[in-house]
């Protein structure tokens, strides 16, 4: 397992880094929007920002595409080989509720933002086929569901082929159809070779989407990682006996247990080494304690979550 993690980290430190942000700062007035943020961005990914409403998910985009002013730090696009302006041209970018003229087709919607880009039309048709709107491309833009709307977001986000896809809260407002159709087109461009980065404050979104992650609150950074390594945790057991003080004594003297909790009547004792079911009840039954419960358990991504904001 170990060996499979070294090459992963050993392939991402070849990869080209697309955007690396160092110590951004936003204040607006009083408020602390974004806090000192750092983190990298590299080819190939899927990136989520995490966190709350109001936490500088937003604002930290805004800063990235040139829409809002930073109070101090840097970010660089494409290992500073270009200007922001030059970059941006190979992004493509999503920050808000999309805007078409309504009584004008999909088709015709998009001929007007390959005007605005500089695009040739013969990327419409592929685009609309990537986000599942090919059937519809002759339907006029108030016929469309708000999913539908959101896709076509998507597609002309998509007519510069940019190297990397910016989504605010790709999902926002979708019945779970619409929701799982947009995951499903997200998921197909990163496997085309698009780099994502979409910020999200629903864990769901990040655990099914992603490959990395950035939690935030209150715009100050509590993670950054792959998504996979944020629950690489050794885990946790959940015990009951009849003696609990005499359990918890015992736990408590085990060099593979760390801090132990009380919840409803049960201990769970979190472990700081690896250590096995069948290992922790032995040594239990050894030293005369007979569980009547034993589960252990790996922290779900939203549990990791929880810990991270609540402790900061």
């Amino acid at each position: 397992m170990s060996r499979q993690i070294h090459i992963i980290n050993k392939n991402q430190k070849s990869l080209e880094t697309i955007l690396s942000i160092q110590n951004l700062d936003k204040k607006y007035g009083k408020v602390h929007a974004v806090n000192n943020l750092s983190f990298d961005i590299q080819k190939g990914n899927v990136y989520g920002i995490l966190g709350p409403n109001g936490s500088g998910k937003s604002t930290t985009l805004g800063i990235i595409l040139n829409v809002v002013n930073k109070t101090s730090g840097n970010f660089s696009w494409f290992d500073g080989k270009l200007s922001t302006h030059e970059a941006l041209k190979k992004v493509g970018a999503i920050i808000e509720r999309p805007n078409f003229y309504p009584y004008m087709t999909a088709v015709q919607n998009l001929q007007l933002i390959c005007k605005i880009k500089g695009v040739s039309y013969d990327k419409i048709e592929e685009k609309l086929k990537i986000v599942n709107l090919y059937e519809r491309r002759n339907s006029k833009f108030r016929t469309y569901s708000l999913g539908m709307k959101q896709r076509l977001a998507i597609a002309s986000a998509l007519l510069n082929d940019p190297e990397i896809l910016i989504l605010d809260e790709p999902t926002n407002g979708l019945d779970p159809q619409g929701i799982h159709e947009i995951r499903q087109i997200i998921k197909e461009i990163a496997q085309n070779g698009t780099t994502i980065l979409l910020a999200s404050h629903l864990l769901d979104e990040v655990e099914k989407v992603c490959s990395h992650v950035v939690v935030i609150r209150n715009g100050v950074k509590l993670y950054s990682g792959r998504v996979d390594e944020m629950t690489a945790s050794n885990g946790f057991f959940e015990l009951q006996a009849d003696d609990q003080n005499k359990l918890k004594q015992l736990l408590e003297s085990h060099s593979s247990i760390g801090t132990i909790n009380s919840e409803n009547g049960v201990l769970i004792a979190n472990l700081s080494s690896e250590l096995s079911a069948s290992e922790i009840n032995k040594f239990l039954f050894d030293n005369g304690i007979s569980l009547s419960h034993l589960v252990k358990r790996k922290p779900s991504l939203e549990q990791q979550f929880l810990d991270l904001t609540n402790n900061q």
